[in-house]
């Protein structure tokens, strides 16, 4: 017996005809867009993802080229400020300790003092001896500051507190902007003093921007709420706020994007001035991304871009060529299987021929038989015959030649080669047709049909030709698998709303489990010296043209159930 699949479709399965939805334009054209979509995606997502990895790694190797610079200059300026610092307040920690606090007091002396420090160190504005109530005993320098007295300045609780302390800028008695460095030496005798010294702001102004090495850039001192120690090119005066975020304290060299205005991002390094409450900025003179990164950023873009219009257009060439060999194939295929479906028909008629003959020759004979008595009737005898007589042998005739009509217009109907026309059909009625063509093989062979129908089964639109076509392929596989003696069963079942399913089991050989994945593969056959192996093959594609499913279960040795499975639907659709 020929097999059929349980598992969707395989293989080898029969295509349409032209004008059916194999060959039909929306079908070709969702596959050209399921192989551009596809191949493109394969083809141009790793070029995506290695054009950005480059991207990224390029451009920060464009950044850390530009940024290590600064940061290098930045650690430098750093230890050059802390030097600055840490020798002034060295200088002025050993003059307190050195001297004497009556000498100290003396105008004269601290004058001389003044003097020595600012040659020998530089930066010195003036110095002051301040008592620990906050009032100034003694002053060197170009203002006039002694009986001022700093108990509510902050530098001077500081220095109280700390012993040492290095301030912010601020503006002070003198209304102007400068910061201090003051040391406080407790004496045995009283409560101690506060040395304090004023920097030369200036001098901390050319030092500071000595330490900026880009011509176009910026560098400045701000404290930790933002606010400029220093003069910057593009932030602002001392005492006014930077435009840049508050820097957190940090003794190592950090990077920072900052929006400068009127020139848009830079990048900036900042680091914390050990011992001082000061935060040495470094802006760079250009934008993150440089000249030479910007045009190999727009080489890579160009690059990503050519390459995906190249890839596209291959891949579309491609797959229009692809498409258009597969749907030239497709058509050649569906003429050929067409042809095959056609001569599987005639296949299927010569099988039948022998019992139509018979069935044909039954009122054949009984049309001579009756047609010869009555020409006895009327040869033996001048009287007319009875009348009774007569309209019986001919009503005789009559039957038996409606029979030949039915017989001839039903192998005809089944022969007729036409596209796919659908109508309204009655499965059950259908089914019965086509066991008209087989009930002489199964009373010859003592063959028992079963048939489980519906009282009211429903009816489908589809192609009648066709489904006789589909029937009579299982049906003589049915017969082929049985023994005489054997029993074929037929039912219908519609237990969905949109579907119903026509079962046929017979109590045959079976199928064994090797062959299930094989049943609907063209030519495949286990009758040995018969058969095409096409069949099956063919009444396949056909259920799938018209909406169907075909399933199968088959156990060696108990027989084989085939399940066929067509949508219901309308007339109108």
């Amino acid at each position: 017996m020929n097999e059929l699949s349980p598992d969707g479709p395989v293989p080898g399965g029969m295509p349409e005809r032209e004008g059916d939805s194999i060959v039909s334009e929306r079908r070709y054209r969702r596959i050209l867009v399921a192989a551009v979509l596809s191949v493109s995606l394969v083809a141009i997502v790793p070029l995506i993802i290695a054009t950005a990895i480059n991207y990224f790694q390029y451009q920060e190797a464009f950044r850390e080229e530009q940024s290590r610079p600064m940061v290098r200059f930045a650690a430098n300026g750093k230890l050059a400020l802390e030097a600055f610092l840490e020798e002034r307040t060295a200088a002025l920690r050993f003059v307190s300790r050195t001297q004497t606090h009556e000498e100290l007091t003396d105008s004269a002396t601290l004058a001389e003092i003044l003097e020595d420090m600012k040659a020998s160190f530089g930066g010195f504005s003036d110095l002051g001896v301040i008592e620990a109530d906050g009032t100034q005993l003694s002053y060197a320098g170009p203002y006039e500051l002694e009986g001022r007295n700093y108990r509510e300045a902050p530098w001077f609780q500081e220095v109280l507190r700390q012993g040492i302390h290095v301030s912010e800028v601020f503006l002070g008695f003198r209304d102007f902007p400068h910061f201090v460095i003051a040391t406080y030496r407790e004496t045995g005798r009283r409560e101690g003093f506060v040395l304090r010294a004023t920097i030369d702001t200036e001098y901390i102004n050319r030092l500071v921007s000595g330490l900026l090495a880009q011509p176009g850039g910026d560098v400045f001192l701000v404290n930790h709420e933002g606010v400029l120690q220093t003069p910057s090119r593009s932030h602002g005066d001392v005492l006014t706020p930077a435009r840049i975020p508050s820097l957190p304290y940090s003794t190592q060299t950090e990077l920072l994007e900052v929006e400068e205005p009127e020139l848009g991002p830079r990048l900036a390094a900042y680091t914390q001035i050990t011992g001082s409450p000061f935060v040495l900025a470094m802006v760079s003179p250009g934008a993150p991304e440089s000249q030479s990164w910007t045009g190999l950023r727009r080489n890579l873009l160009l690059f990503l871009a050519a390459s995906t219009l190249l890839i596209l257009a291959v891949v579309i060439w491609g797959s229009h060529w692809m498409v258009n060999r597969a749907r030239d194939a497709d058509i050649a295929r569906a003429a050929v299987y067409h042809r095959m479906e056609y001569e599987n028909k005639m296949a299927a008629l010569g099988r039948l021929s022998a019992g139509v003959a018979h069935e044909i020759n039954n009122p054949v004979s009984i049309i001579s038989e009756k047609a010869g008595l009555l020409k006895d009737l009327l040869l033996m005898s001048e009287a007319v015959p009875p009348r009774e007589k007569m309209l019986d042998l001919l009503d005789s005739v009559l039957r038996s030649a409606d029979r030949c009509g039915g017989i001839t217009h039903r192998l005809l109907g089944f022969a007729k080669h036409m596209q796919v026309q659908t109508e309204t059909i009655e499965l059950d009625q259908l089914l019965v047709e086509v066991l008209g063509f087989l009930e002489k093989e199964a009373a010859y062979r003592d063959i028992q049909i079963e048939l489980d129908f519906p009282e009211e089964a429903p009816e489908i639109v589809s192609d009648r030709g066709q489904l006789q076509q589909v029937f009579l392929n299982v049906l003589n596989n049915a017969f082929g698998a049985v023994d005489d003696g054997g029993k074929i069963q037929i039912g219908i079942i519609g237990e969905e709303p949109d579907r119903i399913s026509v079962w046929v089991q017979d109590n045959g050989i079976g199928i064994p489990e090797e062959n299930l994945s094989r049943i609907f593969d063209p030519f495949f056959t286990t009758k040995k010296g018969a058969g095409t192996g096409l069949g099956l093959s063919i009444t396949y594609g056909i259920v799938q043209k018209l909406g169907g499913e075909v399933s199968v279960q088959s156990q060696v040795g108990v027989g084989t159930r085939f399940i066929l499975t067509f949508p219901i639907g309308t007339l109108e659709s």
